[in-house]
């Protein structure tokens, strides 16, 4: 089967690995030369704690009072946008407690599968992507959030995370005694890995060039030819693609494209920014997340640090904001305060668009509207931590064999309901 994969980010890269394995012809086609996208700046986590999806409770109210600061954790560039108005009404409604609730155990599936996967690739000899199972901390500075965190622990108990647990300031510093850090506690995370996005990225293209899977990169697609309710052709602004199945793992870019073949799909890009610095002496043992400043750090490969944060929804052509990097730095060192970390040049800055749906759950599975499109895009900032189990899914789903995990909640036309 000829199969065209639209995106090289890791979905659209994992998908092409368990496809490929299957004994389809692949080709992947992304507008970019795939080697600075979302995949290659994020966090780098592998994290079943991340159940709760980005469109909560309160977090509209949040958002509103950020949008004040140009530093602040998250933002929206005011412009006259329907997709954006439209997205926003529908984020608004997905943010209740009841959604909230019926996302946990799918997203707690997801990536469980993902760490199984990505646990099986570590042990493969063409991939070493400095895989690490040392757990997450999210810290914390206020009674409000503490009082929270003890909420979250129970929950994730509940839904089988075991070993999550709230740990006092003195247990923080045990487990991160190099560094002065201004907290009062944390929730440690076990189930929690991380690894080295990079690696992960060059090795797996390195594979998948290794075994035939055709790339056709700096090429835009502009246009799909259907036939009846399936796409023929998928036109880029080089040349025609025959297909008998397309993957759609463009990330925030998907919307525009699935409207070309009549889908909506709600759905903007929510820019993050990330630094990292190598051999630097500003290196924690374990990745964490700051959460009244919503930065995420991670030690990686050995002689890495990275900070990353912020969710700027804006276009994709609104040149980066050295000032929401400065708010990253700033942030860090309220909860570090021996951290100088420099501002760096803004070409030296990593940024990448997040592709965020409506309430905040992928979008994962055939459409009605094109019987051989697949989705797979939508994945905020987890996209790397469910990108192997979202390859191995479109794979299965292709095969025509029942996923390996329930992906109803993840239904592409959901919103269409």
């Amino acid at each position: 089967m000829e199969i065209v994969i639209i995106g090289g980010g890791i979905n659209g890269l994992s998908s092409a690995y368990f496809l490929q394995e299957a004994g389809h012809q692949v080709t992947i086609i992304d507008q970019t030369d795939i080697t600075t996208n979302c995949s290659y700046g994020n966090a780098g986590y592998v994290c079943p704690s991340h159940f709760v999806p980005l469109a909560t409770p309160g977090i509209v109210q949040q958002g509103l009072k950020w949008m004040l600061n140009s530093k602040s954790p998250f933002y929206i560039q005011p412009r006259l946008s329907w997709s954006l108005i439209d997205w926003g009404w529908k984020f608004m409604q997905s943010a209740t407690e009841e959604k909230v609730e019926a996302a946990a155990i799918p997203l707690r599936d997801y990536a469980l599968f993902s760490q199984q996967l990505y646990l099986d690739w570590a042990k493969l000899p063409q991939f070493n992507f400095s895989y690490e199972h040392k757990g997450l901390l999210e810290i914390f500075q206020t009674n409000e959030v503490a009082e929270h965190a003890h909420h979250t622990v129970k929950k994730a108990n509940e839904i089988g995370l075991t070993g999550t647990k709230i740990i006092s300031k003195a247990a923080l510093d045990a487990m991160e005694p190099a560094h002065q850090i201004n907290a009062i506690g944390a929730i440690y995370f076990a189930c929690d890995a991380h690894l080295y996005p990079k690696k992960m990225m060059e090795q797996l293209i390195s594979h998948l060039k290794n075994k035939g899977v055709r790339f056709a990169l700096k090429e835009t697609v502009i246009d799909f030819e259907k036939k009846h309710n399936a796409i023929s052709k998928v036109i880029t602004n080089k040349t025609a693609y025959n297909a008998d199945t397309v993957v759609l793992a463009s990330g925030a870019w998907s919307r525009e494209l699935a409207e070309k073949l009549d889908i909506n799909i709600p759905l903007v890009g929510g820019r993050g920014y990330s630094i990292t610095l190598e051999d630097t002496p500003y290196m924690t043992n374990h990745p964490a997340v700051l959460v009244e400043e919503r930065i995420a750090l991670t030690p990686m490969d050995g002689n890495k640090m990275r900070f990353g944060g912020t969710m700027e929804i804006t276009s994709t052509d609104t040149p980066p904001k050295i000032n929401r990097v400065q708010g990253i730095i700033e942030s860090v060192k309220k909860f570090f305060p021996e951290f100088e970390i420099p501002l760096p040049a803004i070409e030296d800055v990593w940024f990448g668009y997040r592709p965020c749906s409506a309430d905040g759950l992928p979008y994962v599975g055939r459409t009605k509207k094109c019987s051989n499109l697949i989705m797979a895009t939508g994945h905020a900032m987890v996209g790397m931590s469910l990108g192997a189990a979202t390859g191995k899914i479109v794979a299965e789903i292709i095969e025509e064999q029942k996923p390996s995990i329930d992906i109803a909640i993840y239904h592409p036309e959901r919103f269409d309901a």
